[in-house]
């Protein structure tokens, strides 16, 4: 296939793909420009997998010299991937799943690799772009395309594809899915903004996204391949009708129980005695292994049935709740002793519980991000932990998977809202989520969990946060939203919707569906219904905690903060660092100063902090004119005296500003360790700070200034440049100050300078540093 290569102007940049000239053993591979992000997506097929769900893989390959980076730590190498890599792949991979064949068994994977990074240009929406693209002119069964955008909102406007700075001032983050008809995947977070600028921002992406479908089917029409034939996982029609003949009222009995546990133990002992039939039925058939994997596709489409059936038709739910109804409700703090934990939070919905524990630290603790974007330091982190016991399993325990990563991140989006700015809470703060039971929607009770734990702590959040998570049963004509979905809705539905926010508005959005979109209609249902139940959440959480605490726990540690002057930062830190050493070692405490001069000093002992605190501010101290100042005089010269302020700061006070009497000399008035009290008058370009004494007292109604001559202008000396050892001055005229008589200067020792008599002149011209008494 020859190279061919397509473009459109797209959100103010430039989108071009290219196709046919790098990857060409893939089943299809495209490469994305858009803006100078460049980002290649390699699309291949393998065996049908005898598993019984579909193997599809996304990845989100950041490579670091996309952004002309080195990669950290010692290998210098990408070693796993980022939770920004991360939380992509699944961005992509949720609005590209449903678009497979149901029975659709292949191995697929999608690879997307960075190659150049552009901050302005989002890599995810031209990776996502490309992994629609690369499937859609491959031979592989897809029923796309799909395409995605990000959407910002400032000002009452919505962007697509903001900017850095766009994201910086806009007050929502959304990224939006879909294919031509409908929205298929969301994912948000917003600072508190009404349902209804939310649904707006829905809408306004996914018409971003039909102009992305479309550029996408004129390159699928030019260069797109046929469709492979694929073998899609279909079971034995008679076998399914004699099976639902035999044992239909069995499962639905087993079904209906409302108990979760009592349920799963009835429906797997229905299926367990079917299964055992057939195989005692079929022992010694060659096929035996098919007609068993069939047997349990049928027992699943029957209990899957079953569940719809009684919600559409019944309008019952398997735990017997109306379609609103929120399960019971229970909120708890301090799970653990204060004096050891920083804050907890217990929150359970129904079987689905959650624990939530609060960190604080200093913001050296904070997490450093160095990815393709500028590093820098992350204050919140909001950690998902799911263990097999909360299901009542045995499972695989190691380093968390996606699934973890996005819930926790998705409860990092909703709380971050309403977290204090640094100024205010100057902490590192995390937030570790344990889910000890599980029965759906445990994401959303870690939100709930996570709230408790901060206002028990003492964060001074703006509003509690609470989420709920919508469900969605459709037949194709008619629907019904379900609020507050257990596990058996989540799996057998069509929709998995999260919403989280305050009284005030929404801070985060999720959705998953697996039907190929949803209408603005259900949308704008599922907003609503979800906004009625936050706030029934929101009644038990203020119940157990009205506001956050007014102090913190007695653990955690205490800090103050303080900015200095980013030109004094040297000066705390000192040469090699030996200043705040000194000042670590003599208070204990633990310091830490920002590029923009906030400092922030840690410790458990509040005296400690604050002796910390009036070191530096010592250090950091600066004179200003008109200030007022109990001095002590350190220096005594004829024309003056040295006083010292504060710390290392001096200064001095003319003979002519001690007093509005005329002093002969300083010493009639001051000596070495006198204090006294002085007034600012001037600082000089280098610093240097004139006091004056007499400026504090009143002057006397008889006081006459005494006349002053005018400076003469000096002629400016010139030098002669000497050679690379020696300094020759050259020999300069005589002034008025000296007498005519030639001074002869020795060549050999060209360091000697000629010697001049004081002249009466000079105490005429400048009477402030004369030593004669006035006539």
């Amino acid at each position: 296939m020859a190279k061919e290569t397509f473009s459109i102007e797209f959100a103010g940049r430039t989108l071009t793909v290219e196709t046919g000239q790098v990857a060409k053993q893939a089943n299809g591979a495209v490469v994305v420009r858009y803006g100078d992000t460049t980002v290649l997506t390699a699309a291949t097929m393998g065996k049908m997998s005898s598993g019984d769900f579909f193997p599809l893989q996304v990845n989100y390959e950041e490579k670091m010299y996309a952004a002309g980076k080195f990669p950290g730590g010692f290998n210098k190498r990408e070693a796993r991937p980022s939770t920004d890599a991360t939380l992509t792949a699944r961005l992509i991979d949720r609005p590209i799943r449903p678009m497979f064949a149901e029975g659709f068994r292949n191995e697929v994977q999608v690879i997307n690799t960075v190659l150049s990074y552009d901050e302005n240009a989002s890599g995810r929406v031209a990776a996502m772009f490309g992994s629609s693209l690369a499937l859609a002119i491959s031979d592989i069964p897809f029923d796309g395309p799909i395409a995605g955008v990000e959407v910002a909102y400032i000002d009452g406007e919505y962007i697509i594809n903001p900017t850095v700075a766009e994201k910086e001032a806009s007050s929502l983050e959304l990224s939006v899915a879909g294919n031509i008809n409908a929205i298929n995947m969301v994912e948000s977070g917003a600072k508190e903004l009404s349902e209804e600028v939310m649904l707006g921002a829905l809408l306004a992406g996914h018409n971003a996204v039909k102009e992305l479908i479309e550029f996408q089917n004129e390159i699928v029409a030019k260069v797109g391949k046929e469709k492979a034939e694929v073998e899609l996982l279909h079971v034995d029609e008679d076998l399914k009708a004699e099976v639902i003949a035999a044992y239909n009222s069995d499962l639905q009995k087993a079904v209906q129980i409302e108990e979760k546990l009592a349920r799963e133990s009835a429906t797997k002992a229905v299926k367990e005695a079917i299964i055992s039939v057939y195989s005692a039925k079929y022992e010694n058939d060659e096929n035996l292994s098919i007609i068993l994997r069939d047997l349990a596709e049928i027992l699943e489409g029957m209990e899957h049935a079953e569940v719809r059936r009684l919600i559409t038709e019944d309008k019952i739910r398997p735990d017997g709740r109306k379609i609103d109804e929120i399960r019971p409700l229970d909120a708890e703090i301090d799970f653990t002793p204060r004096n050891i934990t920083h804050g907890t939070g217990l929150f359970t919905r129904g079987q689905t519980q959650a624990l939530s524990t609060l960190t604080l630290a200093p913001m050296n603790e904070a997490q450093i991000i160095d990815g393709l974007n500028d590093e820098y330091k992350k204050r919140f982190m909001h950690h998902y932990n799911f263990p097999q016991y909360s299901v009542g399993e045995t499972g695989r325990y190691g380093a968390p998977g996606r699934r973890e990563i996005g819930h926790g991140a998705l409860g990092e989006r909703a709380l971050e809202q309403v977290l204090p700015s640094l100024e205010e809470f100057p902490y590192a703060i995390r937030l570790v989520a344990e889910v000890l039971e599980s029965n759906g929607s445990s994401s959303q009770a870690s939100i709930c969990a996570g709230t408790l734990a901060l206002m028990a702590g003492g964060v001074p959040i703006k509003a509690p946060v609470a989420g709920i998570a919508m469900g969605l049963i459709s037949d194709g004509t008619n629907y019904t939203v379900l609020t507050d979905i257990q596990g058996l809705e989540d799996h057998f539905g069509d929709m998995d919707f999260k919403v989280a926010g305050t009284r005030d508005g929404i801070t985060a959005l999720q959705m998953d569906i697996k039907i190929s979109g949803i209408t603005p209609e259900i949308l704008a249902e599922a907003l609503a219904q979800a906004k009625t139940a936050r706030f029934q959440i929101l009644d038990v959480i203020e119940a157990t905690i009205a506001q956050p605490r007014k102090e913190l726990a007695p653990s955690a540690p205490k800090i103050d903060t303080i900015t200095i002057p980013v030109d004094k930062i040297k000066v705390v830190i000192g040469k090699g660092g030996e200043q705040i050493d000194k000042i670590i070692a003599e208070t204990g405490v633990k310091i830490d100063i920002d590029e923009e001069g906030l400092c922030s000093i840690f410790s458990s002992d509040q005296a400690a902090i604050d002796q910390a605190k009036a070191l530096i501010t010592e250090l950091v101290r600066e004179a200003k004119v008109g200030e007022i100042y109990d001095a002590k005089v350190v220096r005594i010269e004829s024309f003056g005296a040295f006083v010292n302020l504060f710390g290392k700061q001096d200064a001095m006070v003319h003979i002519s500003e001690m007093a509005w009497a005329h002093t002969d000399k300083v010493e009639d008035l001051l000596k070495v360790g006198d204090s006294v009290k002085v007034k600012i008058l001037k600082i000089d370009d280098k610093g240097r700070v004139d006091a004056s004494m007499r400026a504090l007292v009143e002057k006397p109604e008889d006081y006459v200034e005494p006349e002053r001559k005018p400076r003469e202008k000096r002629e400016n000396s010139s030098y002669r440049k000497g050679n690379n050892r020696h300094h020759n001055f050259e020999r300069r005229e005589r002034t008025q100050y000296a007498d005519k008589e030639e001074v002869k200067t020795d060549k050999t020792y060209p360091h000697q300078f000629e010697r001049r008599e004081r002249h009466p002149q000079l105490d005429q011209d400048f009477p402030e540093l004369s030593n004669r008494k006035p006539e």
